[in-house]
C-alpha cells in the first residue's frame, strides 16, 4: 500500500551534522493510514522518552533518539556483543497532514507518532438559475 501522506527517508543522512562520535542507526518503521490519520511507528530500543526529540519543519518531520551507554558507575566495559548507539529519521508529509495536532508515545521501546489529516476545506457551491 502506498502512503501518499508520509515518505521515510530514514536511511539518508546526508547534510546532518553529528556531534557525537557513535553509530547512528535508521529505526525500523512501519507507517499506517486510516481514513483521518497516518500512524508512524518505530522501534527505537533503549531510548527514554527525554531522549527523544521530534521536529517539525516544513514538511518534514524528524526523530531523534539518543542512548546513554548502560555501563554502572565506577565500572568499565569489558565486553559487548553489541553496539549501542543513536537514532534518526527524517518523514516527508504533506500538506493535508494538521502538524498542530501531530502526537506522540513511547512504549516498551516503540516510538509511535499519530498524524492526523486536516479537515478538507470543502464546500459544496449551489448553481442558481436565471
Amino acid at each position: 500500500m502506498t502512503v501518499p501522506t508520509a515518505k521515510s527517508e530514514c536511511a539518508m543522512h546526508e547534510g546532518v551534522e553529528h556531534t557525537r562520535k557513535r553509530k547512528l542507526y535508521s529505526p525500523d518503521t512501519d507507517i499506517y493510514e486510516t481514513g483521518d490519520t497516518v500512524i508512524v511507528v518505530a522501534d527505537i530500543p533503549g531510548v527514554p522518552s527525554e531522549g527523544i526529540d521530534i521536529m517539525l519543519e516544513k514538511n518534514a518531520v524528524t526523530i531523534r533518539g539518543t542512548i546513554s551507554d548502560p555501563v554502572p558507575e565506577g565500572c568499565q566495559l569489558g565486553y559487548t556483543e553489541y553496539e549501542t548507539g543513536d537514532y534518526q529519521c527524517r518523514f516527508s508529509i504533506s500538506d493535508e497532514i494538521d502538524g498542530e495536532k501531530i502526537q506522540a508515545a513511547l512504549s516498551n521501546g516503540v516510538l509511535t507518532l499519530t498524524l492526523p489529516k486536516a479537515s478538507p476545506n470543502r464546500k459544496k457551491i449551489t448553481v442558481h438559475a436565471n
